[in-house]
């Protein structure tokens, strides 16, 4: 646990990289896990439920928990710009603005009311909610599935091998890329490259400058490492026979039958 501490403080993609290659859930079928986690999501979303929104969510952040083996702050952590961009879209949804008082509630602004009404609140909640259900469903694909794994099951369903691999590559290059710029911006900093806006303009430019020729560098590097290894033109993605296990099968069935169980109980 001591390597989940002191690695949790970095780039938020590198955390989900890392959580997916030691996640508990390692030995399941890849297909299956994309499979579940995309099925999770059509039905939170056709079903429309808040109620069945709310159990995914919960039963997606418990598995993510306990198969996953992230810690419940790393998950909220990763789970905060989402809430954020969903709580804003949300809010101007449930909320107008008008020239005279409206709605059930308002609030006196400057020349103008900000106003809502219960119907909109709760509309607004349900879209919350029911997009959070969609977004857990898709992080617990995030965090069990590494990107070579996911790449393997689009290539087993017959997406362009020019795209998996340009996925592939172009994920793990951030990583370089982003240790690169956060490299620059230490040496930057540490020459007083911060100490004003003009200043801090100018190495951010100088900083984008480098990367764009670093990042070349960094490329034909990562090229000649492959056709050193025989690239030629075709990248295989080996991926270990993980048969799919009837009790697997069974408890998505069940976890779909409590979707729609909890759906036909709490319909409107």
């Amino acid at each position: 646990m001591k390597r989940h501490r002191g690695y949790r403080h970095s780039h938020k993609l590198a955390d989900m990289d890392f959580y997916a290659c030691h996640s508990g859930l390692r030995d399941w079928n890849g297909c299956y896990k994309v499979g579940s986690a995309l099925w999770i999501l059509l039905l939170c979303l056709v079903l429309d439920n808040l109620w069945v929104s709310i159990f995914v969510i919960v039963t997606m952040g418990a598995l993510n928990r306990k198969g996953n083996r992230i810690e419940i702050r790393a998950y909220l952590r990763l789970l905060r710009i989402p809430i954020f961009f969903l709580a804003t879209g949300c809010a101007v949804l449930a909320f107008e603005i008008s020239k005279e008082p409206a709605g059930e509630w308002s609030v006196a602004l400057y020349q103008c009311y900000l106003y809502a009404d219960a119907e909109r609140l709760w509309q607004a909640a349900k879209l919350f909610f029911r997009a959070m259900g969609a977004v857990s469903a898709m992080y617990f694909m995030a965090l069990s599935t590494p990107a070579w794994e996911l790449a393997s099951v689009l290539q087993k369903i017959h997406v362009p091998k020019v795209f998996t691999e340009l996925m592939h590559m172009i994920y793990r290059f951030i990583f370089i890329l982003a240790k690169v710029r956060k490299t620059m911006k230490m040496a930057a900093c540490s020459r007083m490259g911060d100490v004003d806006f003009k200043t801090s303009c100018r190495t951010f430019g100088q900083i984008g400058g480098n990367l764009l020729i670093v990042s070349l560098k960094k490329a034909n590097t990562y090229y000649d490492a492959m056709e050193s290894r025989g690239y030629e033109g075709e990248m295989p993605f080996w991926e270990q026979e993980k048969p799919v296990r009837m009790w697997q099968i069974l408890a998505l069935a069940a976890y779909t039958m409590a979707l729609a169980a909890l759906w036909f109980w709490r319909k409107p």
